[in-house]
């Protein structure tokens, strides 16, 4: 009869579980209702989501027992309380590493819009940047959060649902049989049933709304998933899809140029160049690319006097991988970043070291700290003349939790320039328009029903650019300038376009400054274009080489082949004149597709051989 309860206590443990992913879901739908109100999601749908995890949840817990029965087993060879002790420590770890898991991604959802994944684990290197991206209140309800939940949690289960019987109890030679049972029983739930095809994350989308389907994935199997696959990405290309011949020749097909006619936009030689990178600028926030009127006025006014790219893209959604394509010419990576990977440094190109060879004084700034996603090390690898962070500004001004607000540092670091030799090519990264948005200025615009913190902060920031400006005319140095603004990637928007979508990934790139033709003022490029395409760019401008740069066009080239690619953790974009869509790899399911029939294949090749020849590029590093 013992060996029964056995069975008992191990569902009700099975149960208990249950419950708990549940009310995490619960948490993460309260917490995001917002969002389901702008999406106006029927509530049938909404309450869709629990049956629709229910065989995820089944192989989660799988996962949990497997320790579970084996403590209980190891009970049964040499009885004592000392199990019992070890079991309830076990479970209280559990809860404490599943609350952990599932508000971290109820907190990182409103800035990323994806699922807790291994890429994001990195950060917890330096638990800092974690901290400082978020708003104190946010962070104190999470924490808190976290302990009332893992305790109270763990009460309940003490109360209701912890192992009641004696395990010494139990004949040992009822061994024999409850555990192969166990064992078959949880090797089903893992794999999800007898199916031929094991279960995978797809078994929990049903919707399509994509925040339904991602709280219906459970955050600790997914968390899981993902860190195998990042552990064994080093062993094998986990994006491949085609004979490696046929992947390099499409590939070297898509970068093939029939002539070298670049056109220059420059009115002067030898100009110096700046480049205003901006934190989290989607392309929303500009009118004249789509968005709404009001948001970004200074960025306008300038667009009178530059080049507007209309149709321009950022391969991935990371900071540091945007300063891996700013610099190398590098397409965003899946499941990890250029700039983690130290001992790879070496084997890629740099467009700060061929100008430092031209003679170039290079430099950086950034207010903040630049530890973020390991940017500093990369810098330094890149032997700027110059790196500029928080620490070494001495002047007092204002600062809130990643640093010096953008109205202070984009004025002084206008000033800052004076004192560069010339021709300089200096960068200037913001940081008002990323979380916590402590920004000190009132919200000036009210009607965004989402990400009006955000969009108040693009606000804000579009006012030190024109701060900037002002500063910047009156320098010496500004007649002979060639400027590039852009962003270093997107980010959620009042449209609240999918993650995965070009609407979503598109930025601005506004090229302007007296360095810049007359006859491309107010103009726009209206090609398909990256911004792993500036290296190349840049460097053809300057009459300097830029064959190292294979996975950089040059845009002025009038014979380039349009196209753009964004990687997802799982998959890419890939996008032409012809059409564009967005996979996911693991899954095999296509989030968009759309293009004429008859492209199809060539396209989907296309973008599949992309992704396949640059992942493997990478792991030769």
């Amino acid at each position: 009869m013992q060996q029964f309860k056995f069975h008992f206590q191990i569902i009700r443990l099975a149960i208990f579980l249950l419950l708990v992913f549940n009310l995490f879901r619960i948490v993460f739908l309260l917490f995001h209702h917002s969002i389901i109100q702008a999406e106006e999601i029927p509530f049938v749908e909404i309450i869709s989501v629990f049956p629709a995890a229910f065989w995820l949840d089944i192989a989660t817990i799988g996962y949990i027992l497997i320790a579970a029965i084996a403590i209980a087993t190891l009970s049964l060879l040499k009885p004592g309380r000392f199990w019992s002790w070890i079991f309830n420590v076990y479970v209280f770890v559990i809860i404490l590493l599943y609350s952990l898991t599932a508000l971290g991604e109820t907190g990182l959802y409103g800035e990323w819009k994806t699922k807790l994944s291994y890429k994001a684990l990195v950060y917890l290197k330096n638990p800092t940047e974690v901290f400082n991206s978020v708003s104190s209140s946010t962070f104190i309800i999470l924490i808190l959060s976290w302990i009332a939940l893992s305790i109270g949690l763990f009460w309940v289960y003490k109360k209701w649902f912890s192992l009641r019987f004696e395990f010494n109890k139990i004949k040992p030679v009822n061994l024999f049989w409850i555990v192969p049972v166990w064992m078959i029983v949880l090797f089903l739930a893992i794999r999800g049933g007898i199916k031929e095809i094991p279960i995978t994350t797809s078994a929990a989308y049903y919707s399509s709304y994509n925040l339904l389907n991602l709280t219906a994935v459970n955050p600790a199997y997914n968390l899981l998933v993902s860190t195998l696959d990042a552990q064994q990405f080093n062993k094998e290309n986990l994006f491949k899809s085609m004979p490696d011949e046929l992947a390099e020749a499409l590939v070297q097909e898509l970068h093939q140029t029939d002539c070298d006619s670049t056109v220059s936009i420059l009115g002067s030689e030898n100009p110096n160049i700046v480049v205003l990178l901006l934190e989290s600028w989607s392309a929303d926030l500009i009118e004249s690319l789509g968005g709404e009127a009001g948001i970004t006025p200074n960025f306008r006014e300038l667009e009178s006097e530059g080049l507007l790219f209309t149709n321009f893209y950022a391969s991935a959604n990371r900071s540091q991988q945007a300063i891996g394509s700013l610099f190398a010419g590098m397409p965003g990576l899946p499941i990890t970043t250029i700039t983690n990977h130290p001992e790879k440094y070496g084997a890629l190109p740099s467009m700060i070291k061929l100008l430092n060879e031209e003679g170039f004084h290079t430099s950086f700034y950034f207010g903040g700290q630049l530890i973020y996603g390991n940017i500093l090390s990369y810098l330094i690898y890149n032997e700027f003349d110059l790196i500029v962070e928080g620490k070494d500004i001495r002047d007092d001004f204002p600062r809130g939790k990643l640093g010096v607000h953008d109205s202070f540092m984009l004025p002084w670091y206008a000033r800052q320039l004076c004192s560069l030799p010339q021709p300089f090519f200096s960068t200037v990264f913001t940081l008002s328009s990323h979380s916590p948005y402590d920004f000190p200025m009132e919200h000036v615009i009210q009607w965004p029903k989402l990400e009006k913190d955000f969009i108040n902060s693009a606000h804000y920031t579009d006012k030190a650019l024109g701060a900037f400006f002002e500063v910047a005319k009156q320098q010496e140095w500004y007649q002979n300038t060639l400027f590039i603004i852009l962003a270093d990637h997107s980010h959620n928007t009042y449209r609240n376009h999918p993650v995965d979508s070009f609407k979503y990934r598109k930025i601005p790139l506004l090229i302007t400054g007296p360095a810049l033709k007359d006859s491309l003022r107010g103009k726009h490029f209206d090609l398909i274009s990256g911004n792993n395409d500036l290296p190349a760019t840049i460097l053809a401008q300057l009459n300097l080489s830029h064959k190292e740069f294979f996975w950089s066009k040059n845009l002025m080239n009038k014979c380039y082949q349009p196209f753009a690619y964004f990687e997802t953790n799982e998959g890419l974009g890939f996008k032409t004149p012809e059409g564009q869509f967005v996979w996911n790899k693991k899954l095999d399911i296509y989030y968009q597709k759309n293009f004429p029939p008859e492209k199809e294949e060539q396209i989907i090749n296309q973008g599949k051989a992309y992704l396949q020849v640059w992942f493997e590029e990478f792991l030769g590093y």
